[in-house]
């Protein structure tokens, strides 16, 4: 597998490289970041997954995070969200389609042969990542509303390969949210029942991923305009206060659902992992 480096930036003592590669999974090319901290490493790893309309760079360009990586030692990985270009299913609206991959594997017409995001993240991009950067083949998993759910589902389905997960403002329970039912409608098909293997909320009910996260970080602006239709946070502490998981939910006034929400607090979430990764 060969990756293509397309730019490259000095930043806080570290690296960061605007990368490609093609893809066997999605069978698309397929976009990504990378920021390796200064020194010789091994490093863990910080994977991040954004939310809907991103791109592999709007993290990087906007949340702020490469000051605490490189204070912590860590390489911050952040991929695309979904398979692009020529032939690829997509959507006039913005919640489904390219830039909404929703890091399930499509099982439905005509998004099965390229949308398979969760085999991209944790299979492929992990294995990429390991051979071709000095990692010390520990990880964590971060990301923001349909990230957020993303960086949930991912690890509690794959405990084995991730130390730790914290999210910005998740879409908790997609099975009971519009965007959520619009997507697993399309992608998974119309039977509810296979949608809650991709629910954060009912995984942790039924105890997936139990003993394996000594608690999950969740930070949440309460003047976030899709708290209450979409996001639905007290769904997962409620689903974590049954099933004994420890989860953190920080309600911060006064924030939104943007990236300066991101920027201000991605600090904590480097050091909660970091902790977890050197740990």
């Amino acid at each position: 597998m060969t990756l293509e480096t397309l730019k490259t930036h000095a930043v806080h003592g570290g690296t960061l490289r605007y990368l490609k590669h093609d893809s066997a999974t999605t069978g698309t090319p397929m976009a990504l970041s990378v920021f390796v901290p200064p020194g010789e490493g091994p490093f863990p790893v910080l994977i991040w997954l954004s939310g809907l309309t991103c791109t592999e760079d709007n993290f990087t360009t906007k949340a702020g995070a490469y000051a605490s990586g490189a204070e912590h030692g860590v390489i911050i990985v952040a991929p695309d969200t979904s398979p692009r270009g020529e032939g690829v299913a997509d959507d006039p609206a913005y919640d489904l389609g390219q830039g909404a991959g929703f890091y399930v594997d499509a099982t439905e017409a005509p998004w099965a042969p390229h949308f398979r995001m969760e085999t991209y993240v944790v299979e492929e991009l992990i294995g990429l990542i390991d051979a071709e950067f000095p990692t010390t083949r520990a990880r964590s998993i971060s990301g923001h509303s349909m990230g957020g759910h993303g960086a949930l589902t991912l690890a509690l389905r794959h405990p084995h390969l991730f130390r730790s997960i914290s999210a910005f403002a998740p879409i908790s329970s997609p099975t009971r949210c519009p965007w959520g039912e619009k997507a697993f409608t399309a992608y998974l098909g119309s039977d509810r029942a296979l949608w809650d293997a991709h629910d954060a909320a009912r995984l942790i009910e039924k105890g997936v991923g139990e003993g394996c996260f000594d608690d999950i970080l969740i930070d949440q602006g309460d003047a976030d305009p899709f708290l209450v239709e979409q996001l639905k946070p007290e769904l997962l502490v409620a689903a974590g206060e049954a099933a004994g998981q420890p989860i953190t939910l920080r309600m911060q006034p006064g924030y939104d659902h943007s990236y300066f929400f991101m920027a201000s607090f991605i600090a904590d979430h480097v050091a909660f992992h970091a902790r977890r990764l050197k740990g």
